[in-house]
């Protein structure tokens, strides 16, 4: 029997799992899992402690080794964030993370001088002020990759960490704002126009590419490593068990909410500029047209603010909470860029509310059910802009990832939406990294019956419009 390990790095927590196909049905066990705890540096600000990362994976890819006769690995992270190969071959082991100051306006800059059709025409791609091409614009500017050979975005520098490929999977590249979804290449002319250094810009390669074998890793040496959905969205929407997807919405809920439909050619008019709306690459030559919505974050980082003001709340506590409170009682826009940044989430929030002119929350439970709310009604605003662009009108959504558990918000997100909302798997991550291997591997012939097999495997929850 075949065994995948599965490498799942999130902006909070990473876990390495293992997974098979037994009987046209996908199973899977989590042999590690760990904390993704960025670090504030005086001088450089915040980064990802990158060296623990490639620690846990390596103890991650241990346990799974002991317990099963592994027949490839794959990795998928977030996106954005990228490592760099000095000359020499040395990883440099900083690694800035997306929330970090030193993008502040460097957005907004870049679209004065150039122009946001510009951009848009050539990429497809959302506005969002931490994209990897700011983050390399802010770089360049301080001679960042001056003796640098190559940049990774942070799937493929660990796929470089453990086998040497110095290539990049292009549904991460795609996030980066600077490759055409046309094409599946670069925009050399858009890198140019932008004064990046071209010579550190790696060869691209599509999922299910075999990379090499494990080396310099003792025991795990000759494990074969295999190229998934290297973005984490990529892999979950690979695992949507959606039968009908140019009928279907899809929600993959966690850190961040990644709203969007699937197609086979990218959205690149006026209409999808003037909504920002973000054309990123699928597996097996699709394209994944979504918006980015700050998702469990919110309620995340006000969980933090609470244990430490000593009154600590457990998810399920504040879903309790904030049932008791009347539907819209309290509301934001969950997309505002003062969310983006960590500390102080119940300050924040209340001073959006009281800037706006709008009721504020008092209690978790009352926070809570404004973030619930914000969040159904943001996702409503979102796939009404799609039906738009689209002229058409998707059916149903499904909803998978860790946000999928929480019933009531599905059940909001029903009667916000108007639609049948398909909630699970909760892992569907994992299901795809897992899945792109097996397909890599000939065991399942491609997405359609992987999404057949994954909705036989696993329970989904319906929840129907309540008026």
């Amino acid at each position: 029997m075949s065994a995948y390990a599965a490498i799942d790095l999130g902006a909070t927590s990473g876990r390495v799992a293992v997974g098979s196909i037994v009987g046209g049905r996908v199973t899977f066990e989590v042999v590690h899992r760990f904390l993704n705890e960025p670090i504030m540096d005086d001088e450089q600000g915040l980064l990802w402690n990158w060296r623990e990362l490639q620690n846990e994976v390596l103890i991650g890819l241990a346990k799974a080794q002991e317990k099963y006769d592994l027949t490839s690995v794959g990795v998928d992270t977030w996106a954005i964030d990228y490592q760099l190969i000095e000359k020499g071959g040395n990883l440099n082991p900083r690694v800035f993370s997306y929330r970090n100051h030193r993008l502040d306006n460097v957005m907004e800059r870049t679209i004065a001088l150039h122009g946001k059709e510009k951009i848009y025409n050539a990429t497809g791609i959302q506005f969002l002020p931490f994209n990897t091409i700011y983050q390399l614009i802010a770089g360049t500017s301080v001679g960042e990759f001056i003796d640098v050979e190559k940049f990774l975005l942070l799937p493929d520098a660990l796929n470089y960490f453990l086998c040497g490929s110095s290539t990049q999977e292009v549904t991460n590249a795609s996030t980066t704002q600077l490759l055409n979804p046309t094409l599946r290449e670069w925009d050399w002319n858009l890198i140019r126009d932008l004064k990046l250094p071209s010579e550190i810009f790696p060869a691209l390669h599509e999922a299910g590419a075999s990379l090499g074998k494990i080396s310099g890793h003792g025991k795990l040496d000759g494990i074969e490593v295999v190229a998934v959905g290297s973005h984490d969205t990529a892999s979950a929407v690979a695992a949507v068990p959606m039968s009908i997807p140019e009928k279907s919405i899809y929600i993959s809920s966690g850190t961040w909410s990644l709203v969007g439909y699937e197609k086979s050619v990218p959205n690149l008019s006026n209409e999808a500029l003037q909504i920002n709306l973000t054309n990123e690459l699928g597996v097996e030559g699709t394209v994944r047209l979504l918006r980015n919505v700050i998702g469990m974050w919110l309620i995340s980082e006000c969980q933090r603010d609470w244990a430490s003001a000593g009154m600590p709340k457990t998810i399920d506590e504040l879903i309790a909470d904030a049932q008791k409170i009347p539907a819209n009682s309290f509301l934001i826009n969950p997309t505002d860029n003062s969310f983006l940044h960590p500390g102080d989430m119940v300050g924040r929030i209340r001073d959006f509310c009281e800037l706006n002119g709008v009721a504020v929350p008092k209690t978790p439970g009352e926070f809570a059910r404004c973030i619930f709310d914000s969040l159904a009604h943001a996702y409503h605003e979102v796939i009404l802009e799609f039906e738009r662009v689209e002229n058409q009108v998707f059916d149903s959504i499904f909803i998978v990832g860790g946000g999928s558990a929480n019933h009531f918000l599905n059940q909001l997100i029903a009667n916000v939406t108007g639609k049948t909302v398909i909630a699970g798997p909760v892992e569907a991550t994992l299901l795809g990294n897992i899945g792109i291997q097996a397909i890599s591997a000939g065991e399942i012939s491609g997405i359609p019956e992987l999404r057949k097999a994954i909705s036989q495997s696993f329970e989904q929850k319906t929840f129907l419009p309540i008026k």
